[in-house]
């Protein structure tokens, strides 16, 4: 609510804190509750693959997991630096994920093939969609 925060700002100016106060807080408090639900979302998405994944508990796939919560769109390169894998290992450890649903290709390039976890853009999404996210320009 741009209005109310100019308001706030002015009523500062002219020696009233509370409202630029109140607005923080607000402000504030959405932010924490907004950091939860991404939170919750995230670690939703990643129990529901745990859940998906069948391979044996020493496959590279297992290891893979955790990287792309934070790097939801990867290569075939990433996985194995990220990993310490061979080239082969990590491509099968996207295509059982391909397989189970985790990752989708992004891309039909052969050659530096981008796969993308949606389950996390989205919720990535959904935390700018609540935080009010501006585009520029």
């Amino acid at each position: 609510d741009t209005a109310s925060y100019f308001d706030a700002l002015t009523a500062f100016r002219t020696g009233d804190p509370s409202p630029i106060v109140q607005r923080f807080t607000e402000a504030s408090f959405a932010a924490v509750g907004n950091g939860r639900t991404l939170h919750r979302d995230i670690t939703n998405a990643y129990e529901q693959w745990t859940r998906r994944v069948t391979a044996r508990s020493d496959a590279a796939v297992w290891k893979v997991l955790p990287h792309i919560v934070s790097q939801p769109v990867v290569t075939v390169r990433f996985i194995q630096e990220a990993v310490g894998v061979s080239s082969t290992a990590a491509l099968n450890a996207v295509n059982h994920l391909v397989k189970v649903g985790v990752l989708t290709p992004a891309s039909a390039a052969q050659r530096d093939r981008l796969w993308v976890a949606n389950e996390i853009i989205s919720a990535l999404d959904d935390f700018a969609a609540r935080a009010g996210r501006r585009q520029l320009g």
